[in-house]
């Protein structure tokens, strides 16, 4: 299996240019630069799509202010996904101040023997 070729802004860039500043054809482009035509189509509509031109071909580094909550909100649906009412903890914890306070030293999910013996008794 190859592995797929991740391209620059700046060759996107310059790959729009050709076409569209310097009249070259979308497959004579394509071909002096190795890549496919619909690939470069594609550079193109995204290139022209976006208005001001700023946010062609952002990458994973620099994300919309959309595409950032979306993200967080994937993040939190995952996070309580794994937080259900179902798991058992075992907790070691210190009572303080004649019982009046408790410290937790640690708290870890239990072992499959751990939860056996507390669910016989």
């Amino acid at each position: 299996m190859t592995k797929r070729r991740k391209y620059s802004k700046e060759f996107k860039l310059d790959a729009v240019s050709l076409v569209l500043e310097q009249g070259y054809s979308q497959a004579e482009a394509a071909r002096n630069l190795g890549i496919n035509s619909n690939m470069l189509s594609r550079w193109i509509r995204q290139f022209q799509d976006d208005s001001q031109n700023k946010e062609a071909f952002r990458g994973n580094g620099s994300q919309s202010p959309e595409q950032k909550e979306i993200n967080a909100l994937r993040k939190k649906v995952k996070q309580l996904e794994q937080e259900d009412g179902s798991r058992l903890l075992h907790v070691t914890f210190t009572l303080r101040m004649k019982n009046s306070l408790i410290r937790v030293i640690s708290a870890r999910d239990m072992h499959r023997k751990e939860r056996a013996t507390y669910e016989q008794k």
